[in-house]
């Protein structure tokens, strides 16, 4: 602390230490932190209690954790979620993890939202998810002793609005690092992978079978994702337009943000819309459900032939690798966990 020349207190947030894992380090750039928004501990603590405080939706029974549960991956397992008014929504519950290296800074399935900041705006006042009011919400927010306070720690105002708590929301989110599973630790030197993992990363890395790195990267980029939008084939028609509702672009119908393939153990139902329950249901697609359409991505090479047409073995071997990177100790750190 240190006083102003009234001899008011002002309080000085302490700037968060934002641990980068080796292999991040190594391999990716700097994350992404906005300078308006820098990580400090009282920033980071505030989000944490916002963000599974149940008094951002309308009738306080729902907080961000209610969809984005920490011991799921910050998924929630269903299909779709359904909002304070038990309205479902169209897409599946995406999880939340190394979120700062998202270098477009595109957020959604389908892009809608710019940077972390506006991604939390929204679910708030959506009628079908928290169906709030924001202004309503800073007031119950205003009239709480103990938020005017923290509020006050974090951004040096004790006047509290929308602006302030989406910022504590994201700094909160942008601490939620996984970067410990069996995968990452064979990279360090740390474990070792048995035949059956070792040929499934083999058959991920070979074009003419696996064929997943080009989207989901590879032992190079510890994110597992491109962070890019693609029509993978699963539909010859949409009724979701994904990225296409966005641009308004129908070169863009029916493409989604590619997620990443960590912490896969938590977080079915798998894609945009939760369609495959099971990891089998999904390299099965890959390997014979693929549709044709006009947009699908040029990387899908195999669509006319309806996919890659893995082997039994080959299937079972890719399931054991993806295994690998599932990090228990994501889902059980209590920095993240209320």
């Amino acid at each position: 602390m240190n006083c102003s020349s009234k001899e008011e207190e002002i309080y000085v947030p302490i700037p968060y230490s934002l641990e980068i894992p080796e292999l991040f380090a190594d391999k990716l750039i700097a994350p992404i932190i906005p300078t308006n928004n820098p990580l400090t501990e009282e920033g980071v603590a505030l989000g944490k209690k916002l963000f599974f405080d149940k008094i951002l939706s309308g009738d306080e029974t729902q907080s961000c954790a209610s969809c984005h549960n920490p011991q799921k991956a910050f998924t929630d397992g269903l299909q779709f979620s359904a909002g304070i008014d038990g309205f479902l929504g169209t897409r599946n519950a995406m999880p939340l993890f190394n979120l700062a290296w998202n270098f477009d800074e595109l957020f959604t399935w389908d892009g809608q939202e710019f940077g972390i900041e506006n991604q939390a705006l929204e679910p708030v006042s959506n009628p079908i998810e928290m169906h709030s009011d924001w202004k309503n919400v800073a007031q119950k927010l205003q009239n709480s002793s103990e938020y005017v306070t923290l509020f006050n720690q974090a951004f040096g105002t004790s006047k509290i609005d929308s602006t302030m708590v989406v910022k504590a929301i994201a700094q909160f989110e942008r601490t939620l690092i996984s970067a410990n599973s069996k995968f990452d630790r064979f990279l360090l030197g740390e474990a070792t992978l048995t035949e059956e993992e070792q040929n499934g990363f083999d058959v991920f890395m070979d074009e003419a079978r696996g064929d997943c790195f080009h989207c989901h990267g590879s032992n190079n980029n510890p994110l597992w994702t491109d962070n890019q939008f693609h029509n993978n084939g699963l539909d010859a028609t949409f009724s979701d337009l994904g990225l296409g509702v966005v641009t308004g672009d129908p070169a863009d119908n029916g493409k989604f943000k590619t997620p990443s393939i960590r912490n896969l153990t938590f977080t079915a139902p798998y894609m945009h819309d939760g369609r495959f329950a099971t990891l089998e249901e999904v390299i099965n697609h890959y390997s014979e459900g693929l549709q044709p359409s006009a947009t699908i991505d040029p990387l899908m090479k195999k669509v006319n032939e309806g996919g890659v047409h893995l082997t039994t073995q080959d299937k079972t071997n890719l399931k054991a690798f993806l295994l690998t990177l599932t990090d228990t100790e994501f889902i059980t750190n209590p920095a993240f966990l209320r």
